[in-house]
């Protein structure tokens, strides 16, 4: 046997090794992002991570499929809150169960979005991300609210807007509103595009 050639042992041990770095890169990235650093640094990353800068540099060399598992463990964390049945009959206290619902994803996707917003001009899986989402919120919103009010383009597309991440970022970050108030906010222009419906 060629004493240069790796065995097969040699081999899977170097790939699991590379996997585990790749693992703590993510969860550095994810740790980090969380923290509201839109765009670390490969050191920053690499401290967090407690692994060399080299590592880094090499796992950051394909951003599209580190993107891709910051993304899966995101969607894992809050797949379950989108998809729980509601407890509620009538579709308006429903709609008082989604607006809570988004407020908890909301608040904890909110720097990964912003995060994403920022870099999606030079990333197509970001781009294609941003996009899937607003057509999910679009489509759960659609099968919440009855025929007759989506009929009612005026009053769909308003609500649509109202409860969407972008209203919710510009009143917590823009509008630097507390929680409870840009809560209380979006109560009240749901209630009154309800009440002047």
């Amino acid at each position: 046997m060629n004493i240069d050639t790796p065995t097969r042992e040699q081999t899977d041990g170097r790939r699991q090794r590379s996997e585990a770095s790749r693992e703590r890169i993510v969860r550095a990235m994810l740790e980090l992002v969380g923290a509201g650093q839109v765009a670390p640094s490969a050191e920053a990353v690499a401290a967090r991570a407690g692994v060399g800068l080299r590592t880094v540099f090499r796992h950051f060399d394909n951003m599209e499929s580190l993107y891709q598992q910051i993304n899966a463990v995101m969607t894992a964390e809050i797949r379950p809150m989108v998809e729980r049945p509601f407890s509620a009959g009538d579709w308006k206290a429903q709609l008082g169960e989604l607006i809570d619902r988004r407020i908890r994803i909301f608040e904890r996707i909110m720097p990964f979005k912003i995060a994403a917003d920022v870099h999606r001009h030079h990333s197509p899986f970001l781009a294609g991300q941003v996009a899937e989402m607003t057509r999910e919120q679009r489509a759960g919103l659609s099968r919440l609210v009855p025929k007759d009010k989506r009929d009612d383009a005026l009053f769909f597309e308003s609500l649509d807007l109202v409860l969407s991440f972008e209203t919710w970022r510009r009143l917590r970050k823009d509008q630097k509103l507390p929680l409870p108030r840009a809560r209380q906010v979006l109560e009240r222009l749901v209630g009154a595009l309800l009440k002047a419906d």
